[in-house]
């Protein structure tokens, strides 16, 4: 008799559903791959739960639930619907706090805070109404971390079961703002808890508190939030946990992102035809109007624009860099002081450096598989996607020596890492890669074995079920 594991998987947004940034890629990939583990013995029933956010895209959906939640002497009503992504059922909460704010995340904390406070309950209430009886309720960063506090709490008041919670730590910082007025009013308590007193009514150290585990996106960063630089005050209360802390490196949609196939590009290569690349480098300069020069090394950015993100960093260090020979192209949005300050490098250096400040899906694909090298100065990051996309298309990266950076990018093997948080560090990890570039044997191997790395959600899938079963056990 075969046994299955009840899984119901929270976050914020997931793709193809609704997608702002690097969460998006991971609640949409992950729950599917670990469905995909399911065998005769043992069966993973994984059901991801989403916001029914006003821009959510989802076709064929089925009401399954109209039911409310009590809030301060009166109900709010819930209703829950269904549909299915490769035979996953996926759930939609909606409600007043859901439709009163129509972006995934708002700059108004209180919106935000009332919106995820609901549907956290409201999910956690989901179950009874679909009759799924969780095992693990796996949660997502500060917007889905109250579930499993929510959880905790009404099973003591309950006695019921032991449900395990997972908490997947995406990016610390942002631990979402004080709830304590409205977990109240739902009549949820706020217990005594270990956490530091500014820590006690934010979302996502209640949810860290109340889990079975807590799961950094990369082996780097879960070592690096035990430190004062990275810990942004949690750094003790982690360490107290350190037992029930775990890092599990984010994978990459690989059948998405697969230049042997990818219809953005001019023309498709893989590791057996990577002479065929430098013809979409040379596809890149005509579309950026840089002119098609071989020998100059093509730096690429594809990044939001954020401080968090180094932009400023490599912007600086470009500049040090106008007496050799090379062309850069930046594309992403966000501060707009950052986007000016790109447009002026543009301005500066109007034949060798180009800046998009816009969000082209296409166009960043197209730099993946023509630029020469991916920079990634970050100041901190959690996991990073590009990096392992960049070296699945024969770009080797240059990146700052923290979180999965330092995970992904093995030094003159794979790519290039530096580890101060300064400019001309950078500039010198960018000049050691294109000295390297010059040798044109070795910068082939560098691509080579970029691009032989593994970085499927496959092997990160595995890495979630082993912990699953070791928290049921």
């Amino acid at each position: 008799m075969s046994k299955t594991i009840n899984v119901l998987f929270l976050a914020a947004e997931a793709d193809p559903f609704i997608k702002v940034g690097g969460l998006g890629d991971v609640a949409g990939a992950l729950p599917r791959e670990l469905r995909a583990l399911s065998t005769d013995e043992l069966k993973l029933d994984v059901r991801l739960v989403l916001p029914k956010h006003p821009a959510v895209k989802a076709e064929n959906l089925r009401p399954v639930g109209l039911f409310s939640v009590a809030r301060g002497g009166s109900e709010v009503g819930v209703e829950a619907f269904e549909t299915s992504l490769d035979g996953m059922p996926v759930y939609f909460i909606d409600g007043d706090p859901i439709r009163a704010n129509g972006s995934v995340y708002s700059l108004d904390a209180k919106l935000d805070a009332e919106k995820y406070a609901f549907f956290s309950i409201a999910a956690i209430e989901l179950t009874r109404h679909i009759n799924f009886q969780p095992d693990v309720i796996h949660a997502n960063d500060w917007h889905t971390a109250l579930s499993v506090y929510v959880n905790l709490t009404k099973r003591w008041e309950a006695g019921a079961k032991h449900v395990a919670g997972i908490v997947t730590l995406h990016n610390l910082p942002f631990m979402g703002s004080d709830m304590s007025a409205i977990i109240e009013s739902y009549g949820i308590k706020l217990a005594q808890t270990d956490l530091p007193d500014w820590a006690r009514v934010l979302p996502l150290p209640l949810g860290m508190w109340a889990s079975d585990a807590v799961v950094a996106v990369s082996p780097g960063y879960a070592g690096e939030v035990l430190t004062e630089e990275f810990g942004c005050g949690l750094q003790e209360f982690l360490s107290q946990r350190r037992e029930t802390l775990s890092g599990i490196l984010n994978g990459i949609d690989t059948l998405s992102f697969d230049p042997s196939v990818d219809k953005a590009l001019g023309v498709n290569f893989n590791i057996e035809t990577l002479k065929l690349r430098a013809e979409n480098k040379e596809l890149l300069q005509a579309k950026l109007g840089l002119a098609r020069d071989p020998r100059a090394p093509l730096l690429g950015i594809v990044s939001r624009m954020d401080a968090q993100k180094g932009i400023d960093l490599a912007i600086s260090a470009l500049k040090t860099m106008k007496n050799i020979n090379f062309q850069a192209v930046i594309l992403g949005t966000g501060d707009p002081k950052l986007e000016e300050s790109a447009r002026e490098l543009q301005t500066l250096f109007p034949e060798k450096i180009k800046a998009e400040t816009r969000f082209d899906a296409n166009l960043a694909r197209q730099i993946y598989a023509g630029a020469d090298m991916i920079l990634m100065p970050s100041r901190y990051e959690p996991c990073g996607l590009a990096q392992m996309i960049a070296m699945r298309y024969g770009c080797p990266p240059v990146v700052r020596a923290v979180g999965g950076l330092k995970d992904t990018v093995i030094q003159n093997e794979t790519g290039f890492t530096f580890e101060k948080a300064h400019h001309l560090s950078l500039a010198g990890a960018v000049k050691t890669a294109i000295k390297r570039y010059e040798d044109r044997e070795k910068w082939s191997a560098l691509q080579r074995n970029g691009m032989a790395r593994d970085f499927s959600w496959q092997a990160s899938a595995k890495k979630y079920l082993d912990l699953y079963q070791s928290l049921i056990k």
